[in-house]
This record gives C-alpha cells, sequence and structure tokens, in this order.
C-alpha cells in the first residue's frame, strides 16, 4: 500500500473547523496515516484510566490528546496567518510543494 499525502504534516499550525475544539489552533504532533488522523497539541484531551505498574507506581487518572480526523483540520498559512486551503504545485527541480490558496505562497 502507498502512503497518502496529506495537507497536513508534523510540526505544522492547524485549526479545527469541526467537533467539540472547533475554532481552537495548535501545533500538530504527530500525523497517523492509516487512520487518517492526527494528534495536535492540547487539543481533543481525553482521560486514560492507568493501574498502577512498575513504570508508574501511583497509577490514576491521566490526560492525554486524542487524535482527530485529518478533514477536520485546516492548516493556518506561516505568511498571512490564514486559515486555508492547500495547493500542490512541481518546481523547476521537480519537488512537489505545498502552496497556501489565499496568498499563493510556498509553505515547505
Amino acid at each position: 500500500m502507498k502512503a497518502q499525502k496529506y495537507h497536513i504534516k508534523k510540526n505544522d499550525t492547524v485549526l479545527v473547523i469541526a467537533g467539540k475544539d472547533k475554532g481552537k489552533s495548535g501545533k500538530v504532533l504527530r500525523v497517523i496515516p492509516k487512520k487518517d488522523r492526527a494528534i495536535v497539541e492540547k487539543l481533543n484531551m481525553a482521560k486514560r484510566h492507568l493501574k498502577p505498574s512498575q513504570q508508574n507506581r501511583q497509577g490514576g487518572i491521566l490526560e492525554r490528546e486524542a487524535p482527530l480526523h485529518i478533514s477536520n483540520l485546516k492548516l493556518i498559512c506561516t505568511k498571512c496567518t490564514d486559515p486555508t486551503r492547500v495547493g500542490y504545485r512541481i518546481l523547476e527541480d521537480n519537488r512537489k510543494v505545498r502552496y497556501c490558496k489565499k496568498c499563493n505562497e510556498i509553505i515547505d
């Protein structure tokens, strides 16, 4: 199976456009291609109940980020600082790069 290309990559700043965190933005920590999801810093927090173990003697409730679907995220352009759709362009040196559809600037 060929790896899919997404409009969002690790370390991008994104805006959530649907769901309980709609309107909030954050940095992408990880993209999960097999499930079409991404984990965004400090968004979509979920509680995990942990049993006491060798690594975690105390146990208890841990709060951490849960994955969001990629379709619910919109890239925030670094140049114009607006949430934007992403286009693709092939440069003279045959590199495929992402660009902002609002300001026409290359993102990568």
